[in-house]
């Protein structure tokens, strides 16, 4: 008989624990997996049975600590503390539970990183995002954002000449095109009602322009949701793929001669429930002040592979400048134009891909956006033109990721933000991967892109 808790136990428990328990029996759930996302921006982590699911809630699952100095290519960087001596706990966060429709049998939670005592860790990603949120509280702020993700859907097959496994696009439709939609129904469908099973609300969805390029966008939300949000949206895009015998890459540049993938970051600012980038110029302008300021540096989270910097530049509307202005699909930061009456402004920041960890990305968004409306910073003139065609006008955004993160080291900021341990890790992580990648060809640097990501 299966070992499971007694349900005078079960009654005795959190109701927030005693409500999962009772969804998994009930969804036939066996393994639920606890999720968190790396330095490297892979999606790591472990599975409790449900037999032990009650004790792991409290417990978490024990953890190496060097997982945090391990880059996406599997190869561990020596970073002080994150060896082979230590471990921390992988912890979930309840109010995360969700079925996976495209695994049956398994669910999965968002999880803290966490000490053996309970207490936060010095490299958990989303702790990082949850003390930036509580940061922008006492300033009297909230933020409420959502990740616009573009992907490539197609199938991995072998190399023709005998290199890396390469991705071939499911179609060769055209940019928003009906045929696009037809050729992607069925994936499409099951993707949706996949994202809905799990809470995620679906806004849009459209064909887009490279090959196989779908987007698909869902309804903003708190900022910790939002970045939890997009890890489900990730995990949910490539596990509906494979079930369907096809693979799908939210890497920022799987085909080097096609379209890149962003993940466009919408944002906008509330106070008493009130969206403040409707009508307080001050905030408005200090915050976008603060993403100008800090936008070098912030593209090293927000960008965070090498592959990424393949999709940054000029007039590919992935936004090569550091400047913003209103509905500029070539500027970092767009001004969105509201959707009817009842539209909210927001802006889009436009650096910004699913290579990167979203609770390391959207928490130094928050930093940055923080300072300038501390320090009252100046954004300067909109740019309503394509800035690529006034050369030596605007900044350019770093040209690689080395660049980015010679920036973000240079940003006392940021640095100061991430705290020892967790810049640390980073730069290590990062660096070893520019270095790795630099040393091999293209074929192997988008074939390891599109594996992970």
């Amino acid at each position: 008989m299966r070992d499971r808790p007694s349900v005078t136990k079960i009654n005795q428990l959190d109701p927030n624990v005693r409500r999962i328990l009772e969804r998994a029996e009930l969804e036939g759930v066996e393994l639920i997996r606890f999720l968190y996302a790396d330095h490297g921006g892979v999606i790591r982590g472990k599975a409790a049975s449900r037999s032990r699911l009650a004790e792991r809630l409290g417990t978490g699952i024990g953890h190496t600590v060097a997982m945090m100095a391990m880059n996406m290519l599997d190869q561990l960087q020596d970073v002080e503390h994150l060896g082979p001596v230590g471990e921390v706990r992988i912890v979930p966060d309840p109010a995360t539970y969700v079925p996976l429709p495209y695994a049956p049998g398994a669910a999965a939670m968002l999880s803290d990183l966490r000490q053996q005592d309970g207490a936060p860790w010095g490299a958990c990603p989303r702790t990082f995002l949850k003390d930036a949120i509580d940061e922008l509280a006492g300033e009297g702020y909230a933020l409420v954002a959502a990740f616009e993700p573009e992907f490539t859907l197609g199938r991995r097959l072998p190399d023709p000449a005998g290199g890396p496994d390469r991705l071939v696009p499911i179609d060769d439709s055209l940019c928003y095109a009906a045929t696009g939609f037809d050729t992607a129904h069925d994936y499409t469908i099951k993707l949706v009602r996949a994202l809905e099973t799990q809470g995620l609300r679906v806004e849009h969805y459209h064909p887009e322009l490279g090959p196989g390029q779908q987007e698909l966008s869902v309804r903003h939300a708190p900022a910790l949701r939002a970045a939890d949000n997009h890890v489900i949206y990730r995990e949910t895009v490539r596990g509906v793929a494979l079930r369907m015998q096809m693979w799908a890459s939210l890497a920022p540049k799987p085909l080097a001669d096609q379209a890149g993938n962003g993940a466009h970051l919408h944002l906008s600012l509330w106070r008493d429930q009130h969206n403040v980038f409707a009508d307080d110029g001050a905030a408005r302008a200090g915050f976008i002040g603060g993403l100008i300021a800090h936008l070098p540096a912030l593209t090293a989270l927000t960008c965070g592979s090498v592959n990424s910097f393949r999709r940054l530049a000029p007039r590919t509307w992935a936004s090569a400048y550091a400047v913003y202005g209103p509905d500029n699909r070539e500027a970092a930061i767009r001004l969105c134009s509201p959707l009817g009456e009842s539209g909210e402004p927001n802006l889009e920041l436009k650096p910004s891909d699913s290579s990167a960890n979203p609770y390391l990305s959207l928490g130094a968004v928050i930093h940055a956006g923080l300072d300038g409306i501390r320090r009252g910073l100046d954004p300067g003139e909109p740019v309503d033109v394509d800035p690529d065609t006034r050369p030596g006008r605007y900044p350019r955004l770093p040209a690689s990721l080395d660049e980015a993160l010679d920036a973000l080291e240079a940003d006392e900021v940021l640095m100061e933000a991430l705290g020892p341990l967790r810049r640390t890790a980073y730069l290590a992580v990062k660096r070893s991967e520019a270095a790795a990648f630099a040393a091999n060809d293209v074929s192997f640097e988008l074939f390891h892109h599109l594996r992970v990501f």
